[in-house]
């Protein structure tokens, strides 16, 4: 039971921080303690790493709370929820500190904008592909799309995407019959 309970706090809750601290308080006592520290020390980084200002105290305080993370999450292995730890979000993390002493404090800046940006230039043309030789099909398709978005463009300057083909063709009416009535 415990096992099914951790499986489904990992599948809902643990990819979305600001749930974390709700349900924190909630599984205490019903889980490993283990699993809590995991949860408090994820919560911790995310909280950390969200500042505005990020000082080098703070950096300490973050590598300590991904440290204990790392620690800690093991008990998913030893309680049989995952068998390995290969989720790309939770190994970004291993690179924040270095990212931020490089380029500044993230700001809320997410994982969620470049994951957007994947399921549309892979994920998708993937799916359209036969899957045989499907990476250069995926580069036509997007290819194609770049080519369909840049003439929406082209076409809405031109005023081409105003109205529909019956409001068209009913104002070349209206002017026609205007033409009639003079003759």
């Amino acid at each position: 039971m415990k096992v099914f309970f951790t499986l489904i706090i990992l599948r809902y809750i643990f990819s979305d921080f600001v749930n974390l601290k709700v349900y924190l308080p909630a599984i205490e006592g019903y889980v490993p303690t283990d699993i809590v520290r995991t949860f408090r020390a994820f919560l911790e980084f995310c909280y950390l790493v969200r500042q505005n200002v990020i000082t080098e105290k703070s950096l300490d305080e973050i590598q300590d709370a991904l440290d204990r993370f790392h620690l800690y999450r093991k008990i998913f292995m030893t309680t049989g929820v995952v068998f390995t730890f290969s989720l790309p979000r939770q190994h970004s993390l291993k690179h924040y500190i270095f990212l931020i002493r490089l380029f500044g404090a993230p700001n809320g800046l997410c994982s969620s904008i470049t994951e957007s940006k994947h399921i549309k230039a892979v994920k998708e043309p993937w799916r359209r592909s036969n899957r045989y030789n499907a990476l250069g099909q995926m580069l036509v398709t997007n290819q194609r799309l770049d080519k369909l978005a840049a003439s929406r463009v082209d076409f809405r300057t031109r005023g081409m995407l105003t109205g529909t083909c019956l409001s068209s063709v009913l104002d070349n009416l209206e002017g026609m019959d205007f033409l009639s009535r003079q003759t």
